[in-house]
């Protein structure tokens, strides 16, 4: 007899709060430190060792931007740990620990480089690794009952992100010019002790999903087993179904389905994203920091961007996508990422006309800045809120933190194209933003393409898993694009 559907639930399991609230500390310890550190970099760090001011701001973007690429890279370390030997919930616990070490040698060692990049790789480390479980974690905690409220709670999840980041950039840039680097980033560390903190409260309560251990099914295997029998038909990866059960096969589809869509385009976002915490920065010390008789530090402008997201995205959810929906035309995520590259083009084409207009003598108010930052996060919410939800829904049990590394180290290829171009100094002036955007506009052709061949398949837990559960836990449905 066959088992009936189970009821629909909808209320959000009572773990997630813990989730949620290590999120909004964790995000505010990052970008604190973060938001700051192209500042620092320029004003503290490197101010005697680089006396050259253009050098020295070339040279600061590099370093933020290595720095990042390290952030993103090394989620593909700590998602394969998480999946294969030691499950999402100790993972998360063991790197936040090294996380706040982090945070504590950035605030002992201001003025020792040595120390200092040491403490970033730490936190490099630390954050990178639990990026990608944290979200695939907190999808866990749903199955068929409820699965209808995923979208929701990666909507919740990127708003909270952004509300951490929100309060971050408003005051981390006031403690660093007015109490200093030691406390501008001890003050992170501690929200971070305090993430911590609110993790392992919630460690009765969590869905564990266990971790598959030594896998004779992985993703090398499979894919080694797939070469060696070519040309039986149907799908290259279907000759591994004779040394490898057809959920592993399936797994590996998945994860070239994924990264053939995201790997080749969305970097390119990053790279016009990310140089807001750099570029933009740079670009608003030039300005005038006055609005109202307050003095704007250069980085605190980059409280715009949380702020606008924390303001848009219900908007876009209740009223902008139904809209859309009704009228015939969803944006579905394979819709709404190309656009997202559109609008991140836009935007620094906004801010290049900005700089043409400095270089020919006119002194811009930093107020300025608010016309790119608000076209930036329409392309930041319609591409990021949209891929963090689309890496999970697209895995299948076994790879949904593998999945989640591949959306991350679009941003690890980001970053290392523009700290390679910053270290170089290919580009300066005005001309740096156009050469972003036009790369840009020419991925959202590229993904467009590509995305009208992809065929959605999204996977949820069947019930909620048990610590002794095995690989089964997985169901499927699918739809067409």
């Amino acid at each position: 007899m066959a088992e009936s559907p189970a009821a629909q639930n909808n209320k959000f399991p009572p773990q997630i709060p813990f989730i949620i609230g290590n999120e909004a500390c964790e995000r505010f310890s990052f970008y604190g430190m973060r938001n700051i550190l192209t500042v620092f970099l320029i004003d503290y760090l490197l101010k005697n060792a680089v006396p050259d001011s253009g050098l020295r701001e070339a040279q600061g973007k590099s370093l933020m931007h290595t720095f990042m690429a390290g952030v993103y890279f090394f989620p593909l370390i700590g998602g394969y740990l998480a999946d294969r030997f030691f499950g999402k919930y100790r993972t998360i616990l063991w790197l936040s620990i090294v996380y706040c070490v982090g945070h504590a040698f950035l605030a002992i060692f201001e003025n020792n480089a040595t120390g200092f990049f040491a403490g970033l790789t730490l936190i490099a480390v630390g954050s990178g690794g639990i990026k990608p479980c944290v979200a695939a974690m907190a999808g866990d905690q749903f199955n068929e009952s409820n699965s209808h409220l995923v979208k929701k709670l990666f909507a919740i999840f990127y708003w909270t992100i952004n509300f951490g980041s929100f309060f971050a950039s408003l005051f981390i840039p006031l403690l660093l010019k007015n109490f200093g680097p030691a406390v501008a980033f001890g003050i992170p560390g501690v929200l971070m002790f305090i993430a911590t903190i609110i993790f392992w409260l919630g460690r009765r309560h969590y869905v564990i999903v266990p971790p598959t251990g030594a896998n004779p099914h992985s993703f090398f295997k499979v894919v080694g087993s797939a070469l060696k029998n070519r040309g039986q038909g149907g799908h290259w990866l279907d000759g591994a179904k004779a040394a490898h059960p057809s959920e592993s096969v399936e797994g590996v589809k998945a994860v070239f389905r994924v990264s053939g869509l995201m790997l080749p385009f969305v970097p390119f976002f990053w790279m016009l994203f990310d140089q807001k915490a750099s570029t933009w920065v740079v670009q608003a010390r030039s300005m005038d920091l006055n609005i109202l008789g307050f003095a704007f530090q250069p980085s605190q402008m980059q409280f715009i961007n949380p702020l606008l997201v924390m303001l848009l995205i219900p908007l876009l959810t209740a009223v902008v996508y139904p809209l859309f929906q009704r009228s015939g035309w969803e944006l579905t995520p394979l819709r709404r990422m190309p656009l997202g590259l559109v609008f991140g083009a836009v935007s620094f084409i906004i801010a290049g006309f900005f700089q043409v207009a400095m270089e020919s003598g006119t002194v811009l108010n930093i107020s300025w800045q608010i016309l790119p930052y608000i076209v930036l996060t329409l392309g930041e919410i319609l591409m990021s809120t949209t891929g963090l939800e689309f890496a999970y829904t697209q895995a299948p049990r076994e790879m949904k933190g593998t999945i989640q590394s591949v959306w991350l180290v679009t941003n690890t290829l980001a970053n290392v194209a523009v700290a390679i171009s910053a270290a170089l100094n290919i580009f300066s002036g005005s001309g740096q933003f156009f050469f972003y955007a036009g790369m840009a506009l020419i991925a959202a052709v590229g993904m467009t393409l590509v995305a009208r061949r992809y065929v959605v398949r999204d996977y949820f837990q069947t019930s909620a898993p048990l610590p002794t559960e095995e690989r089964n836990a997985a169901g499927i449905t699918a739809r067409s694009a």
